[in-house]
């Protein structure tokens, strides 16, 4: 796994208030696909709580949606992810932290700079 993908799931899972939602997320895909209905049944939260993770995970191609957009169609995480779902682990117990974490945050925005 690159450097670059283990810092944004970093960023996703622990430097962001969502994050423990959206590891919650990731461990049920894991399990099996769910559509957005289904996980928040099986997670106990509001379904556009739900929604609005699965949007941002899908947007940093974490999950997909292999049935495509159709309504109701579950979501999945992308092979890539799950071949290395041990560094979601890893995040969630804390073995993944970086030391610094303004070294590997993202930036806002293309061309901001931290100097």
């Amino acid at each position: 796994m690159t450097s670059a993908f283990r810092s944004l799931l970093w960023y996703l899972l622990v430097g962001t208030r969502g994050g423990p939602n959206r590891i919650r997320i990731l461990e049920e895909l894991r399990q099996r696909p769910y559509n957005a209905h289904q996980l928040a049944e099986a997670l106990g939260v509001d379904y556009r709580t739900v929604r609005h993770h699965l949007v941002l995970l899908e947007r940093h191609q974490l999950v997909m949606r292999p049935a495509g957009a159709a309504y109701a169609s579950p979501y999945e995480l992308t092979p890539y992810l799950a071949q290395n779902f041990e560094v979601v682990e890893e995040i969630r117990t804390g073995d993944g932290r970086p030391r610094d974490a303004r070294a590997v945050a993202p930036a806002p925005w293309p061309g901001w700079s931290r100097a």
